[in-house]
């Protein structure tokens, strides 16, 4: 008997430390930002996320993004050529169709953070995205590209019947849906494949923001050159049905690794979320006490219960003190049961949430004005190319074609900001992190002044060397168009700090449950920094043009004044950073609490084979 006992004695110790390895082991491999794998369990670091998922991400974000500008670079153009519109019409359609991209990228990300999550909301808007290019090609070729060979500079088309229009514009929306519902997501779903609280992931995870933004860039160089020739020369339909298989492949190679995925899961509402700690806040106004310990404030250790794992929490910190009333238990809580009631006591998280959401808008408007500088790089910079000498040797180089060296800059200085820069920073500074977002932001709207500065000067000598009295001159300017490459190249100098910083600022500080809303504003800062521009050229020449003045900007550069334009964008994107340096001062970054379970897991089954 004794012998029995002695031998299932030793026999439980054998297996509480096998177990206990067993135990360590798991939680060595697994992932410590919370992420879990397809079926909601801790994802497993050696099987799920890392490079082989990101570089899948990396090429459907080239591939998608190549669909999407075969399709924009030119829709202007066919707007014009193919369904018979004038100028004004086709650029206010333009407008419209482009800003609903942007305004889909908020629902995108409502979806993703609040209900779908983001693998699932990518998957089902790039299946729209496909859909609407696929409609598209099939009405270009079955009846709005006749008669046959129609659409080029010379042969435009014949009229459209109203149910051919309504058909072409519900695919064209469908495109836009489907971009703008998944733009905002796949960047910070690529994020979520890399563990920032591991060291080596952490920087994987950095380093792909900027490849991210390459393969954009890429996609785009094709689909403005390749693709753009082609629909220049009227084969649209030819240039859609790529379009189409470029996005069909992009989805196909997303769907692949769909096994390796890592995934957070959603948190619902956010907006209900911050109604509830204005709500709670607003009701205990009166409450004297302000706590000044994370342990005076409520917090709760529940686990998500779309997962099996407990979420992140966000770290008190100073600042917004009035929203800090929202997580006090009173007394009336304790006698009422009200503890759990979200609309009277939320969790420090929660208010954290909050406050992150008041901090980050600052910054996000610090950089519309940035926008507004790149905007004029597919517009005033080409209208200024165009009224430039654009033969070299016999050679005519399209103003458009300059955002090439734009494209080209921005491949170079990813690579010496990542090769060189950043590793030279690091050693210098004593930091492993080298430079923070915000610093490489502030960096980019510096480098954003001086290609202003040079566009400015470059117009200059434009107008030094015009030729005002030869109106059949095919160029208004003897100057070269190759004295823009320098403005190009430090706006595209300048997109590798700013947007790429942004994109991992916003990504980085943004709470778990507001991840794709931190990339979605990225683009909504785009968007506005589209409709400021446009307001600021009104302006300017409403107060500019006055008797036989014919303005800033007018119709003929040689009687204009474009310089002045962009000197005065110039002194505004200064203006901006001064009060950029005082909101990034002023900005705190969020803390997470790390999760170190494995102690208490190993604990837990401790005591479970003891009993």
């Amino acid at each position: 008997m004794n012998s029995c006992s002695s031998s299932r004695q030793l026999r439980n110790y054998c297996n509480f430390l096998t177990l206990g390895k067993l135990v360590k082991k798991e939680q060595e491999v697994c992932t410590r930002d919370g992420s879990v794998d397809r079926h909601g369990d801790p994802a497993i670091r050696g099987r799920t996320g890392t490079w082989f998922a990101g570089i899948l991400i990396l090429v459907n974000q080239g591939l998608a993004t190549l669909a999407f500008f075969g399709v924009g670079v030119n829709l202007v153009l066919f707007l014009t050529r193919v369904l018979g519109q004038d100028n004004a019409d086709a650029a206010n359609n333009v407008s419209k169709w482009t800003g609903t991209v942007y305004i889909f990228s908020l629902l995108g990300a409502f979806l993703s953070d609040s209900y779908w999550g983001r693998y699932k909301t990518c998957a089902i808007f790039q299946a729209i995205f496909v859909t609407g290019l696929v409609l598209l090609s099939l009405s270009s070729y079955l009846f709005l590209l006749k008669p046959r060979g129609c659409g080029d500079e010379r042969s435009p088309c014949g009229s459209h019947s109203t149910y051919q229009n309504v058909f072409f514009y519900f695919s064209i929306y469908l495109v836009a849906l489907g971009n703008g519902g998944y733009q905002p997501n796949i960047a910070t779903f690529g994020a979520d494949q890399f563990d920032e609280e591991d060291p080596k992931e952490g920087r994987s995870k950095i380093a792909f923001f900027s490849y991210f933004y390459l393969a954009l860039n890429l996609g785009s160089l094709f689909s403005n050159t390749i693709l753009g020739y082609f629909e220049d020369r009227g084969l649209w339909a030819l240039g859609f049905w790529a379009s189409a298989g470029s996005a069909f492949l992009a989805l196909v190679l997303f769907l692949i690794g769909t096994p390796r995925y890592r995934h957070f899961t959603p948190k619902g509402n956010p907006l209900s979320r911050c109604c509830q700690v204005i709500v709670a806040a607003t009701r205990k106004w009166k409450v004297q006490r302000m706590p000044n310990q994370d342990d005076d404030q409520f917090e709760s250790d529940v686990p998500n219960d779309r997962s099996k794992i407990r979420d992140r929490k966000i770290l008190h910190t100073q600042g917004f003190r009035f929203l800090d009333r929202a997580a006090i238990i009173t007394s009336k809580d304790y006698t009422e049961n009200r503890i759990h009631d979200p609309w009277r006591v939320c969790t420090v998280t929660q208010v954290e949430e909050f406050k992150c959401i008041l901090r980050l808008l600052p910054i996000w408007l610090c950089t519309i004005l940035y926008s507004v500088v790149f905007t004029q790089m597919a517009s005033l910079f080409v209208e200024q190319g165009a009224d430039m000498e654009t033969t070299i040797s016999k050679f005519h180089i399209p103003p458009a074609s300059m955002s090439s060296f734009d494209i080209l800059s921005v491949a170079a200085f990813i690579f010496i900001y990542r090769r060189v820069l950043d590793p030279l920073v690091a050693r210098i500074r004593k930091d492993p992190k080298g430079l923070t977002e915000l610093q490489r932001m502030g960096i980019g709207l510096v480098i954003a002044i001086i290609a202003m500065v040079s566009a400015g000067i470059v117009e200059l000598f434009r107008l030094k060397y015009a030729r005002k009295d030869c109106p059949s001159c095919e160029s208004a300017s003897s100057l070269s168009i190759l004295w823009q490459i320098p403005q190009y190249v430090l706006i595209g100098a300048s997109e590798v700090f700013m947007y790429v910083g942004q994109l991992e600022f916003f990504n980085g500080q943004a709470p778990d449950g507001l991840k794709s809303f931190g990339s979605a504003l990225c683009m909504t800062s785009i968007s506005l920094g589209n409709y400021v521009s446009s307001l600021l050229v009104t302006v300017v020449m409403k107060i500019s043009t006055r008797d036989e003045m014919p303005g800033w900007i007018p119709g003929n550069l040689n009687k204009g004044h474009l310089d002045r334009f962009y000197f005065l964008l110039a002194v505004l994107t200064t203006a901006d950073l001064v009060v950029y340096i005082i909101c990034a001062r002023w900005y705190k970054y969020i803390r997470f609490e790390r999760q170190q379970e494995a102690d208490s897991i190993l604990s837990n089954e401790e005591a479970d084979l003891r009993v």
